[in-house]
C-alpha cells in the first residue's frame, strides 16, 4: 500500500465511511502477501518511498510473471525487474507488458514517469565496456523520476575526454562512476565536483583486476572526500542510491 491508497484510508475512518475496526483489518492485510514461492513487501513505498523492485536471477517466467501481476493488481503504477535475461524476458511478455533492455538486463512494466528529481544524475563510464552495469544505473534512476546525462567512454586512459565534458559534470546533482581495470576514474571525478559522487566497480580488466575487486579497493581508498561505494557490477544499487540523493529536499 502506497502514501496515497493510506490516507485514503484514514480519510474514511475520519468522514464515517469505514469504522476503525475495519480499517485497521484492511491495513493488517496489506503488509505483505504470500504468493507461495515470494512474499511481496506492498508497505515497501509506504516506509522507503519507492516500491518493491523485482530482481530476475534465478527466477522462473512464471514467478516473474505471477509477482508482476500481483503487484498490478495492488495499483503500482510501475514495476521495475532488474538481472532478467533475454530468454526470460521474452517468455514473460507474453503475457505482461514489459519493455525490455536487453545491455541493461532491465524490464520495465509501466511508463517511465518525468522527473522530479531536485537536478541531474550523470553516469559515467571509464570504457565502452562497462555500459551494461551504467545502463541498469541509469535505467533505475530513470524509472525512479530522474532526468540522467550518460557519458560513456571518459576514462582516465584518454582524460581530455572527460575534460571536454566539464559542463556536465559540474552541473550534476549526484554523479555515478561506473569502472573496472584500476577504477580510477571515481576518484578523478571525485576531486572535480562538488557533489557526492557514487563509484560502482565493474569486473572488467585483465587477469590482477581480480574480477572487480582492483577496482573496488581504488575506490574505497579514494583520497577523494564525497565518494561512497556500492558492491562489484552494482548499477542497480548506484542508480537507487542516487534518486534518493536527488529527491532529498530540505
Amino acid at each position: 500500500m502506497n502514501k496515497r491508497k493510506t490516507l485514503e484510508v484514514l480519510e474514511k475512518i475520519q468522514s464515517g465511511e469505514v469504522s476503525p475496526e475495519e480499517a485497521l483489518l484492511k491495513l493488517c492485510k496489506e503488509p505483505y502477501e504470500d504468493l507461495g514461492y515470494a512474499k511481496l513487501d506492498h508497505h515497501r513505498e509506504l516506509r522507503q518511498g519507492i516500491p518493491e523492485v523485482i530482481y530476475g536471477a534465478g527466477k522462473t517466467a512464471e514467478q516473474i510473471s505471477g509477482i508482476t501481476a500481483a503487484m498490478m493488481e495492488k495499483g503500482q503504477q510501475l514495476i521495475l525487474i532488474t538481472r532478467l535475461s533475454q530468454e526470460i524476458a521474452e517468455a514473460v511478455q507474453k503475457s505482461v507488458p514489459l519493455q525490455y533492455h536487453q545491455m541493461a538486463g532491465i524490464g520495465i512494466v509501466g511508463e517511465t514517469p518525468a522527473p522530479d528529481g531536485i537536478g541531474k544524475i550523470v553516469v559515467a563510464t571509464g570504457g565502452t565496456s562497462d555500459m551494461p552495469v551504467a545502463e541498469e544505473a541509469a535505467l533505475t534512476a530513470e524509472a525512479l523520476g530522474n532526468e540522467v546525462v550518460r557519458l560513456y567512454d571518459v576514462g582516465v586512459a584518454g582524460l581530455h575526454r572527460l575534460l571536454s565534458r566539464l559542463d556536465d559534470i559540474m552541473d550534476a546533482q549526484v554523479i555515478i562512476c561506473v569502472a573496472g581495470m584500476e577504477g580510477a576514474l571515481t576518484s578523478v571525478v571525485g576531486g572535480l565536483v562538488d557533489c557526492p559522487v557514487i563509484g560502482v566497480p565493474t569486473t572488467i580488466g585483465y587477469g590482477a583486476a581480480f574480477n572487480g575487486l582492483s577496482a573496488l579497493l581504488t575506490m574505497l581508498n579514494s583520497c577523494a572526500s564525497g565518494v561512497s561505494v556500492v558492491n562489484i557490477d552494482n548499477g542497480f544499487g548506484a542508480g537507487y542510491l542516487a534518486s534518493m540523493i536527488n529527491h532529498q529536499r530540505r
